[in-house]
């Protein structure tokens, strides 16, 4: 498969954002050969067209079937596998956030949970520790419930809450809001949250 020069780019820019994101950059490349393919292709295809060892082809894409982002499909008249990308940006967005979530957040709720009852019979001398660690994780447990609201979401519904943006400020501006604001928000039945 040959690559146009900007199918190039994207697959090298992309390569380049999946290191500083904690990726492998032959992972991340991998990922958006396949994005970018309009056919299935097979790891042969994939190691020739990024120049890589069909090994590391074989691991990026283990890898990725592990994220839940690329699948395996057969082709008639072809035994050997082929590999594609989700092609939904909205629901590769949810599955590459509900993962990071469960390797990256999960796990420091947990170890926070352990710290705050391990400190809960400790001395005044470590009221401060146990304050700061409280804070942490009253923060991460409304941020990580918020996550799982929001990532729940039908794509439709993320898409017009994302194009909300700056409007859902105005709906937490409390009392500086006009009377004009005030009364749109009512008419079309959001509260209005002054006091």
């Amino acid at each position: 498969m040959a690559l146009s020069p900007v199918e190039q780019k994207f697959v090298l820019h992309w390569g380049e954002m999946g290191t500083r994101w904690g990726i492998n950059r032959t992972v991340a490349q991998v990922h958006a050969l396949l994005f970018l393919s309009s056919k299935p292709l097979h790891a042969e295809e994939i190691a020739t067209t990024l120049s890589v060892a069909r090994s590391n082809v074989s691991t990026s894409l283990r890898e990725l079937q592990g994220w839940g982002v690329v699948r395996v499909v057969h082709v008639l008249g072809d035994r050997r596998d082929h590999f594609e990308s989700l092609k939904n940006v909205w629901e590769m967005f949810r599955i590459v956030s509900q993962e990071r979530k469960r390797r990256e957040i999960d796990p420091t709720l947990h170890v926070l949970h352990e710290c705050v009852d391990d400190l809960k019979g400790a001395g005044a001398g470590s009221a401060y520790t146990r304050e700061r660690l409280e804070e942490m994780l009253e923060f991460l447990t409304i941020t990580s419930s918020l996550f799982d609201e929001v990532v729940h979401l039908p794509a439709p519904a993320l898409k017009g809450m994302a194009r909300l943006r700056g409007k859902i400020k105005s709906l937490f501006a409390g009392s500086k809001k006009t009377p004009s604001q005030v009364s749109k928000n009512a008419k079309l039945g959001a509260p209005s949250f002054v006091d």
